[in-house]
Formats: C-alpha cells, structure tokens, sequence
C-alpha cells in the first residue's frame, strides 16, 4: 500500500497504549502491525472535493495509532484502549459489527474489504487509541476508516492481490478508493457497497494520507490530482478549537451535509441536459469553455429543481465556483509569498460564503472564527463538514499558547453550555498516515 514508514510515529503514549493491549490480546505481538493516522485540516476547500473542486489541506499532530496481529479465524476484533469499548465482525460481505456507534465504520471496512478482496479472509485482533476530539470536524471518522484499512490491508497482503494491482497504482488512488468505502460508491472495478450513507469525496481520505509535516498541499479531485505543496511559513502554527457541537456523520447532520452535495449534482445534471455534454463533475463542467461558468449560473438562476429553489442552487453553485476557482488558488499563492495580510482577507471571504451560500454554519463556529480574528490571528475559518465542529486560526508560534486561552475565554464567555466538551490545542502541519518503525515508541 506504499506505506509510509513513521520512526517514533510522534505518539509515544498512544502508542505504548496500543502495544500493551496488543500483548494482552495476542500469542505473538511480534506479528503486530502499528499505523499512525492522523487528523486533517481542511485549511480551504469547503464542500468542494465530491464536486471535483480544489482543497488546500494539511494534517494535525493529533491521531489515531492503530495496531493489528492476526487471527486463526475469520473473526475481527477491535478494542479502544482508552475507553475500553469493543465491537466485532467477520470478514465477509455484508456481515454485520457488533457494538458501539462507531461500529458502523468497522461494518464498512470489513465488508468492503472481503468484497473488493476475495482472497482476504484473516480476521484480526485489532486495538485503537485516539487523542482527537471525536465528531469534531478533524476527519476522525475518515482517519478510523483508514487506520482499520491499513492494518488488515497490510494482514492480508491485499496490495499483492490482482484486484488492488489492477485499480490502485499510487497514494492518491488508494485514498480515492478508501473514500468510496466510505460514500459506498464503485472504485474502478472494486464494486462498491452502502458505505456508511454520506455522499462525500476524498479530501479528508487524501489530506490523512499525503500530508507532508511543516507543508500545506493543493489537490483537486475526481480524479485526485496533487497540485503543489506550499511550506508553511516560519514563524506560524494553527490553533484549532473543537467546538463542543458535534459534527457527525449520521442522522440529522449527514442529511445537511447530503443536501450541499446533491445541490451541486443538480446543477451539474442540469448543465449536461442543457448542453448534451456528458461532465463528470462541476468542476469538468466550469472547465468546458471560458464562457462555463457564466452559462451555468445562468441555467440555475431559471428555476427551482426538485426541492432545491432557483436561489438556492445560485448559491450553492457561486459558493463552489469561487471556492475553488479562486479562493484556494489565490490564498495558496499568498501564503506561499508569506502574504498574511491578503491570505487573511481570501479566508474571511470563504467563510462568509460558508455562512451565506452554503448554510453550514452554526452560532458557536461563526463566533469561534471572528473572535480568532478579533484576537489578532492572521486568519481563521471553520472547516469540515460544518453543522458543527471546528474552526481553525494561523497565529504566531511563540504567542500561540496564550491566544488559544483568551481564545477559550472568550467562547466560553459567549457560549457557557459549550465550555465543557470543548478542545483548544495548537499543532504543526503534520504528516500524513504511515506505518510505525517495530521497535519505536
């Protein structure tokens, strides 16, 4: 799976958590695979990546180390070694997971994965250790997927098999694929399944896997294309804020985020039947002619779709259009010149979008991102999913552990109930996903 390999993985008591339960649970923990796989940053990109659009993006230094030995049997067993919790499954189409909520996520791997890879038949003891705030818009949903792939992909040596030589070739195929695990679409002839029901892209699959530490990078997707990798600029670190408002990825919340991206399918389905062109995405559509995007805003603007107005396929439509036409190339240009002053302004624009276009905002992450900038960081943006979750700020590094605590104090001022499963750290931009070096802690 051109693993990446991470000495010291930069998680030594998640680390030393997982080998320890690992020893418990196995005859010979010298069989043992380990991966470290981070949280992302979606820095710019909002809503962007299912529709073909641009994302810049990066890691953060919190993550998941997950660890697997293998088993006689067919079985999967995963343990998390912080909480205690445990779920189970077999390796087989369509078996069912047994335990917590987050067993969902195991459902889609496993089964996905003995139906991709036929061969694939060695269960697991597999146990887990996270310290990202979980439904908080970081990925870690996404970062879970990958982590249980990863270990029994490696288990079962699926890279050898025909199936994965005959569809995967590089890291930006294999994060394309593991995002179809997850919106249970088909990845070239690896037949898709249900998935875990949202209809996203590969953004987060793509930033958890192709990070690189101190660098933000620029993709664009269907397919995934790596663009350029800008350095972050001395000097600098991210302060994130988790806003106690949970971001997940089922009921309510994935309906909304379902409905941005069937918005913009619309108007995609709109453009083709319109000019007889057969677009694979909005952003193919937006490349077809220079005179693209002026006619698609046109044919949206004509009337309502279905449930969706004529008003709002306009907004979801300009939202897209100038997030990733303009707004992400140009502030990957001002932050790679150190421009913090332009880079600031192109972040406040897309975050206005996100409140006005796309109605993923909610109270706690719109005051999050203006009291960032109101304490003097150089930028900040909610990011994610939205209807919750997170919000991002570039500030000094030497300053930076004194802003995330006025930073609390001011959200907790403005939202006393939220206080409590709130997160404030600072972190690097990270790497992305890979195996941990036997022998390091």
């Amino acid at each position: 799976m051109t693993q990446t390999r991470v000495p010291g993985a930069g998680g030594g008591p998640l680390v030393s958590a997982v080998r320890r339960h690992l020893a418990e649970a196995a005859t010979d923990a010298r069989a043992a695979v380990l991966f470290r796989v981070p949280g992302r940053i979606e820095v710019l990109g909002k809503h962007t990546d299912y529709a073909g659009g641009r994302s810049l993006v990066g890691a953060v230094d919190r993550a998941f180390v997950v660890g697997g030995v293998p088993r006689a049997d067919g079985t999967v067993h995963v343990t998390d070694a912080r909480t205690g919790e445990r779920c189970e499954t077999e390796l087989a189409p369509d078996a069912p997971a047994r335990g917590p909520a987050w067993s969902t996520y195991l459902r889609a791997v496993v089964s996905r994965l003995a139906r991709n890879f036929p061969s694939a038949r060695t269960g697991a003891d597999i146990v887990l250790a996270s310290d990202l705030p979980p439904a908080s818009g970081m990925s870690s949903s996404s970062a879970l997927m990958v982590g249980l792939f990863l270990v029994l992909g490696t288990l079962n040596d699926v890279e050898a098999a025909g199936p994965y030589r005959s569809n995967i070739a590089t890291r930006e195929d294999l994060a394309a694929y593991l995002a179809t695990i997850e919106n249970g679409l088909s990845f070239g002839t690896l037949a898709g399944d249900r998935g875990v029901g949202t209809f996203g892209g590969s953004e987060d699959h793509t930033a958890i896997l192709l990070s690189e530490a101190g660098a933000l990078k620029q993709f664009s997707f269907c397919p995934t294309r790596h663009e350029r990798t800008i350095a972050l600029p001395r000097g600098v670190a991210f302060a994130i804020a988790s806003s106690g408002v949970v971001a997940e990825k089922t009921g309510a919340a994935r309906d909304a985020y379902n409905r941005a991206a069937l918005a913009a399918q619309r108007v995609l389905q709109r453009w083709n039947e319109a000019t007889g062109r057969r677009d694979p995405s909005l952003a193919a559509a937006c490349a077809a002619s220079g005179e693209a995007r002026a006619l698609i805003g046109t044919l949206v603007a004509r009337g309502p779709d279905g449930e969706f107005t004529a008003d709002a396929l306009s907004a979801r439509f300009a939202q897209f259009a100038e997030e990733s036409l303009e707004i992400v190339p140009r502030a990957a240009d001002a932050l790679a010149t150190g421009d913090f002053t332009r880079f600031g302004r192109i972040v406040d624009r897309s975050q206005q979008l996100a409140e006005s276009c796309l109605h993923n905002q909610v109270p706690e992450t719109i005051a999050l991102a203006r009291g960032a900038r109101v304490l003097g960081a150089y930028a900040a943006s909610a990011f994610g999913a939205g209807f919750g979750g997170s919000v991002w700020a570039l500030v000094t590094d030497d300053r930076a552990e004194a802003f995330v605590e006025r930073w609390r104090e001011r959200y907790t001022n403005e939202f006393p109930a939220r206080a409590a499963a709130a997160t404030f750290f600072v972190t690097a931009a990270g790497a992305g996903a890979g195996r941990i070096e036997t022998g390091t802690d």
